[in-house]
This record gives C-alpha cells, sequence and structure tokens, in this order.
C-alpha cells in the first residue's frame, strides 16, 4: 500500500486549469476506474430536427465555456461534421448546418463524408482530424483560431486509415500522429495503432508500430487510438478502443496505455483490462450496440480530472469521469508482463 500511495503522489496532469468543467466525485459504492455521468447519455437521439444521433465527438475549453465538433448522422444517416458549444460541457447547442472548410484544392474541399472527429490544440491553433472519404477512408487535416473559419489542409495519409489523433505538442519539433491503418472498405484484417511524424502536417513519415491486437480476447480484432493522448509525468496517458467479437456481432471497450514522452511509439505500460465496456442500455442497444468509443477528453491539471466523452452504441453521447492518479496507478499494476 505504500509503494501505491507514492505512485500515485508523484503523477500529475500536465495541463492548463479548468475549474469549471464537467464533473461528479465517484459514487460511494463505485469500484470501478471510471464511471458514468449520472445523466447520461448527455445527447440523446433527434437533438435537431434534420439530425438523427450524435456521437464519436470531441470538445474543448473555450471561453467561459467549451466548445467541439461532433459527429452529427443525418436523417439520411449520412455523417457530417458540426459545431457545438456549451456553458457546462453538459448541455449543448450544435449548429444544423455542417461546418464549411476553405481548401486550395476543390476537389479535396468536396467533402461528402466526415466523421469521429479529435481535436487538438497546439500553439495557437486548433487542429481538427476526422475520418475523410477521399477514394476511400482517409484523415482529414484543418485548423482554426476562432472556430468561425476552418481551414482544411492536405488528407494525411492514403486510403485506407482512420482514427488520426494528432499530440497536443510537437515531438522533437515536430507534429506528431497516431492512427490506424485498415483494410480494404469495412474488411476487418486490420486493426493495429501506428505513430508518424510531419515538419508541417503535409508529408508525414517515420511511421513506427506502436502496438498491435493482443491476444486478450476483448481487443483481439482491432484497436485505435481514442482521444488525444494525455500528457502525465509518468508518460503519455493513451486511452483507444479495442474491439471483440462474440457469436453475434462486434464489442467497443476502452483501454489505456502509458507511452514514452520523448518517443511515443515506446510503450511504456499497457493495461491487460479494459478500463470500460458497454454495460448500460444506451450502450448496449443502439444503431451499433455493444459500443463504448472514447474521442474526447477534458483534463484538468490543477486537480487531475479527466472528463471523457465517448460514443455509446454510435447512437448516443456519453461522460465517463476519472482521476489521473487512479488511472495510471491501474495501468501499471496491471500491465502486461
Amino acid at each position: 500500500m505504500e509503494n501505491k500511495n507514492t505512485a500515485l503522489a508523484k503523477t500529475a496532469l500536465i495541463a492548463e486549469a479548468v475549474p469549471n468543467m464537467p464533473w461528479e466525485p465517484k459514487p460511494e459504492n463505485c469500484k470501478e476506474i471510471v464511471w458514468r455521468h449520472s445523466t447520461n447519455p448527455i445527447i440523446n437521439l433527434h437533438p435537431m430536427p434534420k439530425a438523427r444521433s450524435v456521437f464519436n465527438s470531441c470538445v474543448v475549453p473555450w471561453g467561459d465555456g467549451f466548445i467541439g465538433v461532433f459527429r452529427v448522422d443525418s436523417l439520411s444517416m449520412d455523417p457530417n461534421l458540426h459545431l457545438g458549444s456549451s456553458p457546462d460541457g453538459i448541455n449543448w447547442t450544435i449548429e444544423e448546418e455542417p461546418i464549411s472548410f476553405i481548401s486550395a484544392d476543390p476537389a479535396l474541399g468536396q467533402i461528402t463524408v466526415a466523421y469521429d472527429p479529435r481535436l487538438s490544440k497546439i500553439e495557437d491553433k486548433y487542429y481538427i482530424t476526422w475520418c475523410n472519404a477521399y477514394y476511400g477512408a482517409t484523415i482529414g487535416q484543418a485548423w482554426t483560431t476562432d472556430f468561425k473559419t476552418f481551414h482544411q489542409l492536405e488528407n494525411a495519409f492514403l486510403p485506407y486509415n482512420r482514427n488520426g489523433v494528432l499530440f497536443p505538442k510537437k515531438i522533437g519539433g515536430k507534429f506528431a500522429m497516431l492512427s490506424r491503418p485498415m483494410g480494404l472498405g469495412m474488411a476487418v484484417n486490420y486493426g493495429d495503432i501506428f505513430y508518424s511524424e510531419s515538419p508541417d502536417l503535409t508529408y508525414w513519415g517515420k511511421h513506427r508500430i506502436v502496438f498491435t491486437r493482443g491476444p486478450l480476447k476483448w481487443e483481439r480484432v482491432k484497436i485505435g487510438p481514442g482521444p488525444i493522448p494525455i500528457e502525465t509525468t509518468e508518460g503519455w496517458l493513451l486511452l483507444y478502443h479495442g474491439v471483440t467479437d462474440t457469436c453475434d456481432s462486434f464489442v467497443y471497450s476502452m483501454g489505456a496505455a502509458i507511452l514514452d514522452i520523448a518517443e511515443p511509439s515506446k510503450v511504456l505500460y499497457r493495461c491487460k483490462f479494459p478500463l470500460m465496456t458497454p454495460e448500460k442500455d444506451y450502450e448496449t442497444a443502439g444503431y451499433v450496440g455493444n459500443v463504448v468509443f472514447p474521442t474526447g477528453v477534458i483534463a484538468d491539471g490543477a486537480t487531475g480530472r479527466l472528463a471523457i466523452y465517448y460514443g455509446a452504441a454510435d447512437t448516443y453521447t456519453g461522460i465517463v469521469y476519472a482521476n489521473i492518479d487512479e488511472i495510471i496507478a491501474y495501468v501499471k499494476e496491471n500491465a502486461w508482463e
């Protein structure tokens, strides 16, 4: 017990203070590392007249409240990216029209499908990455400084790739991204996490494997990075999704690993067990059942609190809470040998 307390005391978030972040204390009898917001889902079905569902989205502090980029599936089931704002990170107003991107290449700017965004602040810009349709799934990129004008960049990689997640700072003077190269179409002969670097967000290289699917059942089909990596004194905390197959369908859970600060392709610890699996009705039943899919996080550097935004059953948006010291200790205590 003494060693555990020592480890907890050394863990710290390297992040700005967010005193108004959404937060609920851990329930008294809760034994889990993460716990759900009491009124989940925070975004339910049909939040706007032309929207079927909102999920797999990302948020950041903005002014006195919060702002975010949301995956909105229309009534026709076509996904696109919409801007949303909130005074408290829980009650959201989402714009009815999709985000319009300014692109130097008209062909690249003709976005027909966009989904599963991530949002990362690097220096004075906010960068959006998402799954973009360009002769197959690839990673779109854009930046904004005011969430009014959005400048589209080159796609990061060739098809087929998904789950592009930028680190919130340059590594060795280079932009750094995690991604999940994938097989053709919806085939499931894919599923490992890679690390890449770029001097300018146009030319990407030095691709390195971070880790592959493990032998444990909960992540044996595929894995992919979740929210932007969280900087701590123990390393980069990476939340990710792991997928297993059953005789009926797939199950998406949330896992965690700790990566080296200077060389994030090196894994320091990787937890054998998921932090969270689908259990609630809104996670097990929906347009795609049995899915928890983390894509956004708010981290309070003053308290070590985390609010993790996730998609539930490809239908709803939920929040789970955690303390950074508890997650770090749990990952290290239950790391693969």
